[in-house]
């Protein structure tokens, strides 16, 4: 088995074989959606801005959650501890 076929997992003539036959099955469904390369890598760069974007927003809004919590837990904390430092 040469270092070729290692390579590809098959002989070079039957991978290039299976490669025409995706590329047309692709290309004929991609044409049916009337979609180009162009418009699935925007699609692509769209996700991960989005998926960026929502990351960032989801940390927003637990640090939101964080101080709105903290604005009743904080001054609670420092009466209790004012009254049990009396006793």
């Amino acid at each position: 088995m040469s270092a070729l076929t290692r390579f590809l997992g098959d002989s070079p003539l039957r991978v290039l074989v299976k490669l025409l036959v995706v590329s047309f099955l692709v290309g004929l469904v991609m044409n049916a959606f009337g979609w180009s390369p162009m418009d699935v890598l925007y699609g692509i760069r769209k996700f991960f801005i989005d998926l960026w974007n929502l990351g960032f927003h989801a940390i927003d809004r637990f640090l939101g959650y964080i101080l709105l919590g903290a604005a009743i837990v904080v001054p609670a904390f420092i009466l209790l501890r004012i009254a049990n430092y009396r006793k």
